[in-house]
């Protein structure tokens, strides 16, 4: 089975939140969450680098280990999901995750902003596939259609990328041995700093 997953190449994201606009469309996301958010780093300096994040599907998903109420789980593909049935809106999981992805509904008093949300990769929740009940809840089911996340293919740039990891990585490899840095891409540095300074 496919491990899908998420990558942003940061040499090509040009900032233009199509991919957080096609989200938000698609899933008709309310107002004041955004399931995808772009992030620029080094903002008008040399190395200004933007990044679409959104929940990046853990292998070891930090949010479901923290879950008092195991809402989280993941699927055959890889896709980590939350059942808003049982979620009780403890917001452990938004203080666990390091992307920022679940998020509360609404703005208010601890305990009245709502069960949590977060990307659903397009492939909605628990609910029947492509059922109202799964739209009202979790947005499209783009998945058992046999399609990619609306955010990748929205892209103009192509630097958001979707869909099985192992493909994913050997056309972010292909880019990167084109562009020749090796191991001197943006962030290789920060990310292995003592395995390059050893």
């Amino acid at each position: 089975m496919a491990r899908m997953k998420f990558l942003c190449d940061s040499d090509r994201c040009i900032e233009c939140n199509a991919c957080v606009t096609a989200c938000k469309n698609e899933n008709e996301v309310p107002w004041g969450i955004n399931r995808r958010r772009v992030i620029t780093l080094n903002d008008g300096k040399p190395g200004e680098r933007s990044i679409s994040m959104a929940c990046m599907h853990c292998t070891d998903a930090p949010c479901a280990a923290v879950c008092p109420v195991s809402c989280f789980y993941t699927t055959a593909d890889a896709i980590v999901l939350h059942d808003k049935d049982l979620c009780i809106g403890c917001g452990y999981c938004f203080y666990a995750c390091p992307f920022g992805a679940p998020q509360f509904p609404k703005v208010g008093n601890f305990g009245g902003r709502g069960k949590m949300d977060k990307c659903t990769y397009c492939a909605a929740g628990p609910e029947q596939d492509n059922s109202a009940a799964e739209y009202a809840q979790y947005g499209a089911n783009r998945i058992a259609e046999g399609k990619l996340p609306l955010c990748a293919e929205m892209c103009s740039t192509k630097a958001l990328l979707a869909g099985d990891g192992d493909i994913i990585a050997s056309i972010y490899k292909e880019r990167v041995q084109t562009r020749g840095y090796g191991a001197g891409a943006w962030g290789w540095r920060t990310a292995y700093r003592e395995t390059v300074d050893a």
